[in-house]
């Protein structure tokens, strides 16, 4: 019996039943279950120099996902998966830590693995500006815009992150919000993606003229649920008059919304809470999350497209914007007087 026979059987595709085989995170225990079901009805034992063989196999892609809990790239990451494997190509993924430097892990990679193409799940853009010069792989920033670092062999698929968080602010401000607190990243500096969602939440502010005083509306947090949580809590201490709250991504939302529900605030009586990102867990979520969607399947699609271009026919590096949409949910409402339109951004 082969992996792809479990697969068959099981119902899911090869790429989960080998991630589910290594204990990958993003698979869920539902799902382990039910391929490890089909793993011991047949006896399957997994090769294990096969799988070291195909993890170092010469038309592998490596495929380098920033944030071990970002639960916004698990199906981009799926999909991609798929992708490559039509492709003809083996995918290796490597999970890094929030904090990691993707760009030195990914020249330790190249020399251990020699993949023909990276694909960054994620990134920093100023560990690209200090280590990218030193690759000469074809490469591509999935999530992250890096048209304006001019490196020949990296291109990137985006989503517009200053217009999409101007969109959120917007959104809030229009259902009568002036008091509004944002929870983004601990990096403001100007290569980060919390800078330019921080622009974005700035310059809408200061087009409806609201006042946004930074030090007591903007806590710092890493993109998890804990840090959400804590940071609301601060957000409260420091602006108890706020009646709304933007999160620069759903998890940061979810643990927002989960501090304040501990302590008998409500959502969205008492406080309005935004997300960003449209990952699925926000559909589900009670109450169902307002947010920014971005387009998941669009950056998996493109992403995997222009690498393979550029490693089959050495096309010049290319950098996209995909589109976003504000979904609508039930954790915002409207308060007072709604503030008339005041531009729109792109998105929608």
């Amino acid at each position: 019996m082969t992996i792809k026979d479990i697969a068959r059987e099981s119902g899911f595709a090869v790429s989960t039943v080998s991630r589910a085989l290594n204990n990958h995170p993003d698979v869920s225990e539902e799902t382990k279950r039910k391929i490890q079901a089909v793993i011991e009805a047949h006896r399957f034992v997994p090769n294990q120099n096969a799988r070291q063989l195909k993890q170092t196999a010469t038309n592998s892609i490596a495929i380098l996902v920033k944030g071990i809990s970002n639960m916004l790239f698990a199906p981009v990451l799926e999909q991609m998966q798929v992708l490559i494997e039509k492709a003809g190509y083996t995918a290796q993924v490597c999970y890094l830590d929030e904090e990691d430097d993707e760009v030195i892990q990914a020249q330790q990679l190249i020399r251990e693995s020699k993949p023909l193409g990276l694909l960054f799940l994620g990134g920093n853009l100023q560990n690209f500006v200090e280590g990218f010069g030193q690759i000469s792989l074809p490469s591509v920033l999935v999530s992250t815009a890096a048209d304006r670092l001019n490196f020949s062999y990296l291109s990137s698929v985006s989503t517009d992150d200053t217009a999409a968080a101007s969109r959120a602010v917007e959104y809030l401000i229009q259902m009568g919000h002036r008091n509004i607190g944002v929870i983004g990243g601990n990096r403001l500096d100007t290569n980060s993606i919390s800078y330019l969602r921080y622009l974005g939440c700035r310059q809408t502010f200061e087009r409806y003229g609201i006042l946004f005083p930074e030090e007591r509306r903007y806590q710092k947090a890493r993109f998890s649920y804990g840090e959400g949580y804590h940071a609301m809590e601060r957000l409260l201490q420091s602006s108890p008059e706020i009646t709304a709250v933007f999160a620069m991504s759903d998890v940061m939302a979810i643990g927002a919304c989960r501090y304040l529900l501990d302590r008998g605030i409500r959502i969205p009586q008492d406080i309005s809470v935004m997300g960003f990102d449209g990952i699925e867990l926000a559909r589900y979520y009670n109450p169902k999350l307002a947010t920014i969607e971005q387009s998941k399947s669009k950056m998996a699609e493109r992403g995997v497209q222009i690498l393979i271009d550029c490693i089959e026919n050495q096309s010049e590096a290319v950098h996209e914007l995909a589109d976003f949409c504000l979904r609508e949910g039930e954790s915002v409402r409207r308060v007072g007087a709604a503030f008339p339109a005041c531009g729109t951004a792109e998105g929608e």
